[in-house]
């Protein structure tokens, strides 16, 4: 069994995320990137899907700039046995990633597509849904839990109101919750050993896969800074705050 795992290069959790001044976008220059948290998760789970003996290879995928390798590379150190860079300069929106994954998913016929349910700088929680819809095969989205055994995938799902267990006929597409694992930590001799292992890069171009954006953004700002509370004398003066100033009720 073959599990595809895709990755997405952002800056890094710790960094504080400044908007440029011209209010374009985010301003990464000269910012650590790293890996998505969540993919990361996707990562180890199918690295130990591998090591449990249910999966014979883990291919990890990613599109982007150059630069993207380095998240390849430490993609590799977890554990992944190859990697494969779609090399663009393009502003990738979900759909055109999600078109990417199905044109890879066909080449590569992997039986589990692992995501991260969501990445950390748009936040839009929306390609593992649309390449489920255009692979048209099972989904089971924030993952707490995966077991893979005869062929399916049973998979528990954090909700609303707690959590729910669905079984996934395989192919399937699964995206990871913060609970799901905890990520290896990335020791220097699997670093090295990393380097030899293979690292495609293609075009999208060669995939026969249209990335044109379908949004345009048209403006980004910081949110606005939250000012002090006060202290209010009794319930009346707190349900009018909320009421005349906040205008919450």
């Amino acid at each position: 069994m073959k599990i595809l795992v895709a990755v997405k290069r952002v800056v890094d959790y710790n960094v504080k995320v400044r908007v440029k001044s011209d209010n374009s976008g985010v301003d990464i220059a000269n910012v650590k990137m790293s890996m998505n948290p969540f993919d990361e998760i996707a990562v180890e789970e199918a690295v130990r899907l591998k090591e449990a003996g249910v999966a014979t290879e883990v291919v990890v995928v990613t599109a982007g700039v150059t630069q993207c390798q380095e998240t390849l590379r430490t993609a590799l150190a977890i554990g992944a046995d190859r990697a494969i860079l779609v090399e663009t300069d393009a502003d990738l929106q979900p759909l055109a990633v999600a078109k990417i994954l199905k044109a890879l998913s066909d080449k590569e016929q992997a039986q589990i597509i692992i995501l991260g349910k969501q990445a950390i700088d748009d936040d839009s929680n929306q390609t593992g849904q649309m390449l489920a819809s255009l692979l048209d095969i099972p989904q089971a989205t924030f993952a707490s839990k995966v077991v893979v055994s005869d062929g399916k995938a049973t998979v528990t799902r954090e909700v609303d109101g707690g959590l729910e267990t669905i079984a996934l006929s395989l192919p399937a597409v699964i995206t990871t919750d913060l609970r799901l694992n905890e990520p290896r930590y990335v020791t220097l001799p699997n670093i090295m050993k990393a380097k030899k292992k293979p690292l495609d890069i293609v075009k999208p171009e060669e995939l026969g896969v249209d990335i044109a954006p379908r949004l345009k953004t048209i403006k980004v700002e910081e949110p606005p800074k939250r000012s002090a509370g006060v202290m209010v004398a009794d319930v009346a003066a707190l349900v009018d705050k909320l009421k005349n100033e906040a205008k919450v009720i």
